[in-house]
């Protein structure tokens, strides 16, 4: 989307309703980004206007929460600029610690109050190019510095997924959090579980596709959050590893040290990172060295429970736990037989898995080897090679006389190795072969 044309659009919004008599403002995340001198991604109007007045001054409205004064205004076309526009409003309680059960319109100054952070409180007039801040938040803009709004707890208690978002305001901007509001943050931490498994999922993507996802579970896990919405990644701590393989010290370190290395990464890979050693606490053993056998078998059904716990799509879901299922399967790589490489480096997103193996050896024992090797026979297959026609199928078994079963796919692997290795080159001689070696 086009900044200058949204923020065009945004400021049209603002001067029909000033035309119309009614105060109105950018507000919240737009004009923090821009202070900061970046491009806003999304623009929104905060007005004295009731949604009622809202709509009946633009002609393409979306009454998207009106009992929270919330319209989104649209501009021409099929695929139309898109502002939100939203009435002053002071928040009466919060039952259900997400949403206000009332509100009140109210002006902007009380609007800004009822908001989470000082520097999502600042407001910009673009008729007059005036900052207005009631909040101090400019000056937070210039310390780098998260600060709650008044009370931090009763801030918290609004709607507990600020907890999170303090963290992850703090981790995108490189920005410290005021030691009032992380103490609360503390304080309140257990309440965290209260919200939805969908939003704690939601806020868990952005600190890891962000620029800083080390920073943020550090900062989860010294507020005392990470424990209560992912306790089988704050268990990592402590676990001690084998120090030939891992100079760097326990699990939580290295799954620390494969974060830092990431900065606005694929959601899968991160993910990967976060999660391929999460079984290794429970597979901790200590024979002639310390060992984690098995531990991507066990880290795969403990990532997939944890997934499905946090909502994640299927797809996803797959994605991640093959990846930790098969983040050991590089050292064993130069030994494969062709077939079984090639199936290897076959699989889907394989680059995913080239990419955490990286990741994994840059935060332990540096032995990029398997990585190199598998770069360097990729680099020598084609599609063609890697996944041939098949020579035969069911239908040929069939007509030899065989009959469908589990041996089925037996015999059509075994052909397929042997293509994959190039002792079969043909149809006939894969027929030739199978009468050979399965009929008698």
């Amino acid at each position: 989307m086009d900044e200058s044309a949204l923020k065009t659009f945004a400021t049209e919004v603002v001067s029909k309703l000033a035309e119309r008599g009614h105060r109105a403002v950018f507000a919240g995340g737009c004009v923090r980004d821009t202070l900061r001198g970046k491009a806003p991604k999304d623009y929104d109007v905060a007005t004295s206007a009731t949604p009622k007045e809202v709509m009946a001054i633009f002609p393409r409205t979306v009454p998207v929460g009106v009992a929270f004064g919330v319209v989104r205004v649209l501009g021409r076309g099929a695929d139309p600029l898109c502002v939100e526009v939203a009435t002053f409003r002071i928040d009466g309680a919060y039952t259900d610690e997400r949403r206000p059960d009332s509100v009140t319109f109210t002006n902007e100054v009380e609007d800004v109050k009822r908001r989470d952070f000082t520097i999502n409180g600042l407001l910009f007039d673009p008729l007059k190019n005036e900052v207005l801040d009631y909040v101090g938040g400019r000056e937070d803009l210039e310390r780098k510095l998260i600060r709650a709004i008044g009370d931090p707890k009763k801030r918290f208690a609004e709607d507990h997924l600020r907890l999170l978002r303090a963290i992850r305001f703090a981790a995108r901007m490189d920005f410290d959090i005021d030691a009032h509001t992380f103490g609360a943050i503390k304080e309140c931490a257990p309440n965290i579980v209260t919200v939805s498994a969908e939003r704690i999922r939601d806020e868990l993507n952005q600190m890891l596709t962000g620029p800083n996802p080390k920073f943020a579970f550090e900062l989860l896990k010294k507020a005392g959050l990470l424990k209560h919405i992912l306790p089988e990644i704050d268990s990592l701590a402590g676990v001690q590893q084998p120090p030939q393989f891992h100079p760097e010290g326990d699990v939580w370190t290295h799954t620390l040290m494969l974060l830092e290395q990431l900065e606005n990464a694929p959601l899968a890979l991160a993910l990967g990172a976060l999660f391929h050693d999460v079984g290794k606490p429970q597979t901790f053993t200590i024979t002639d060295r310390i060992r984690f056998n098995e531990h991507e078998h066990v880290g795969a059904r403990m990532t997939e429970d944890i997934m499905e716990r946090l909502k994640y799509p299927r797809e996803m879901i797959d994605r991640v736990v093959t990846l930790v299922h098969q983040h050991m399967t590089f050292k064993d790589a130069s030994n494969m037989r062709p077939s079984t490489l090639k199936r290897f480096l076959r699989q889907p997103h394989f680059e995913d898995h080239l990419a955490l193996h990286k990741l994994d050896c840059l935060a332990s024992h540096g032995d990029l080897s398997a990585h190199a090797f598998c770069s360097e026979e990729l680099t020598h297959q084609t599609p063609e090679t890697l996944r041939p026609a098949p020579l035969i199928t069911g239908a040929n078994l069939i007509a030899l006389g065989l009959k469908p079963g589990p041996l089925f796919a037996s015999i059509l692997k075994d052909v397929e190795d042997r293509q994959l290795e190039f002792t079969l080159t043909d149809s006939t001689g894969a027929l030739e072969y199978v009468k050979s070696a399965y009929i008698k």
